[in-house]
């Protein structure tokens, strides 16, 4: 724009004369269209926080210029923390579509998928119309093809934290890895590809949070499965038998907190051709060759007063049966099939479906322990207190699994007659 300025005379003093000039007053160039190296992390914060009504400054931020197939500026931000209303109907995932600078809509769901739905920021293209529908949005071919390229740009970014930047990748995930572990385990693990190695779990090797491919490379050589443990807690996971037996083997453990780990593992099936094994079930299978020859002839051996324990006990369990696995634990509840006990909890748990699944579960004593002794004594003397010593083993097991006692009243009177 051409702009007059009055400036002294050459050569004459206390004169001026007007000059005409082009002068840009303002580049009107928007902050995503300008050269990344050019911006500065507090303009990229501040347009953060203004834009999206955000009090903190964004974990990432995330520039992406693409020509050819589709040619589009985006400008992505990742948030430092879960928005109020991100886990309700309210929350509207998507981001700001312009064309050419011109915005067509406020937020594109298009562009994102539902696991990456906690993204900010905007996309700008020369490439769509100024008065396309919303109909025909879904249908366009180009927002298809910027919607996967932007996804593989959001994976590639996160990894890169995750190696490069650890500390706030754990503070990411933190935030968001419950939305990467639902992504994980919707639509059939279709997006296993994209998700597996974002995912991040505590395991029994300390507080530090391990991915699945850090868990795989640290491995032992002779170990065939990738060993995980359910609960509602770290601390209770942690005193489990089962787990304390696969750690005594030098075995690193993947303790699972959240209600959808369990499944989103079931979805995955294998990682780096190795399966999962959770040791909360009869596939744990740890046990030596001889150890595995010793339980068999004991449980063959009882298998009458193994069965007259289950009948005392009901339909609580499947069987009764001796284990080599629970070192110094006489007892513990183990589960047969895909149903694990953990998961019967959490599906219990959705609104009309109390009851509705049942695991597979059987009680499992140790061979080893005192009480195994103790129990064959009764079969052969006092076969009545055999029915009660069952009950309190049934009770026990399901206390040390998190589980409640069906009959609270019963448990009390049956350890007070025996005391």
């Amino acid at each position: 724009m051409q702009v007059s300025h009055s400036k002294p005379k050459e050569g004459a003093e206390n004169e001026y004369e007007t000059v005409v000039e082009d002068e840009t007053l303002n580049s009107m160039v928007p902050l995503w269209k300008k050269n990344p190296a050019e911006v500065t992390e507090d303009e990229y914060k501040n347009f953060y926080t203004e834009k999206f009504y955000d009090y903190e400054a964004p974990l990432k931020t995330i520039t992406q210029k693409s020509e050819g197939t589709a040619t589009y500026n985006a400008l992505l931000f990742i948030p430092s923390h879960v928005p109020f209303n991100y886990y309700t109907k309210e929350y509207e995932k998507g981001l700001e579509l312009y064309s050419s600078g011109v915005m067509i809509m406020e937020k594109c769901p298009d562009l994102l998928p539902d696991y990456f739905g906690f993204v900010k920021g905007l996309v700008d293209s020369a490439d769509l119309s100024l008065n396309i529908s919303r109909e025909m949005l879904q249908h366009d071919r180009q927002l298809k093809v910027m919607g996967k390229a932007i996804e593989k740009k959001i994976k590639s970014e996160l990894s890169k934290m995750m190696e490069s930047d650890r500390e706030n990748y754990e503070k990411f995930f933190k935030a968001f890895g419950l939305q990467l572990k639902y992504g994980l385990y919707t639509d059939y693990g279709m997006h296993k590809d994209v998700l597996q190695d974002l995912v991040l779990f505590t395991s029994s090797n300390g507080e530090k949070l391990v991915s699945l491919k850090e868990y795989v490379d640290g491995m032992k050589e002779e170990q065939k499965a990738i060993y995980y443990a359910p609960g509602e807690s770290v601390a209770k996971i942690a005193m489990l038998p089962q787990v304390e037996a696969v750690r005594e083997k030098g075995y690193e453990v993947l303790y699972l907190t959240d209600d959808v780990d369990e499944f989103a593992l079931k979805m995955l099936g294998k990682y780096a051709d190795k399966e999962f094994k959770n040791v909360t079930t009869d596939a744990l299978d740890i046990a030596s060759e001889e150890e595995k020859k010793a339980v068999e002839e004991d449980n063959k051996s009882a298998e009458e007063m193994l069965k007259m324990m289950k009948d005392a006990i009901g339909d609580g369990v499947s069987a009764v049966k001796f284990t080599t696995t629970l070192k110094n634990h006489p007892v513990c509840l183990s589960s047969e099939g895909d149903l694990s006990v953990e998961m019967e909890k959490v599906l219990g748990k959705m609104p009309g479906a109390e009851g509705m699944a049942k695991a597979n579960v059987t009680l499992e004593i140790n061979r080893d322990h005192p009480i195994a002794e103790t129990l064959k004594g009764l079969y052969n003397t006092d076969k009545e207190k055999l029915g009660t010593y069952a009950k309190i083993l049934y009770a026990e097991a399901r206390l040390i699994g998190g589980l409640s006692i069906d009959n609270p009243t019963e448990f009390a009177d049956l350890v007070a007659t025996l005391m």
